[in-house]
């Protein structure tokens, strides 16, 4: 069974840091078994959206909303995203997610609550 366990969320000032981590179980985290693991939000009313994601070759991608504030990294099996001088927009449900080139094509975990008060 594959299994994505987020943590690290909770609740900050503005201008406070946080680090999310996420493991995954289950299938091979290998160089090639991955394409990418990623970090998304759902904001309250919002959709769910990209917030960064790591590529395969290690290649990486921002929201621009959170460029030079936030920074994500993997090791093997696990995906973090270290948050720096958060904004209360900055709030919401953070999910991690894996995409494979396989069928189901991506996994998601069950999202880590993130909440930033001014």
């Amino acid at each position: 069974q594959v299994q994505l366990v987020e943590s690290g969320g909770g609740l900050v000032q503005a201008g406070g840091s946080l680090r999310l981590s996420c493991a995954g179980s289950g299938i091979s985290f290998g160089s090639s078994s991955i394409n990418s693991m990623g970090w998304y939000r759902r904001a309250p009313g919002k959709e769910r959206d990209l917030v960064a994601v790591i590529l395969r070759g290690g290649s990486t991608d921002y929201a621009e909303s959170v460029k030079g504030r936030f920074t994500i990294s993997r090791d093997k099996n696990t995906v973090y995203l270290q948050m720096n001088s958060l904004k209360p927009e900055d709030t919401g449900i953070y999910y991690c997610n894996t995409r494979v080139p396989y069928a189901p094509r991506e996994y998601w975990g069950q999202g880590t609550q993130v909440t930033v008060s001014s």
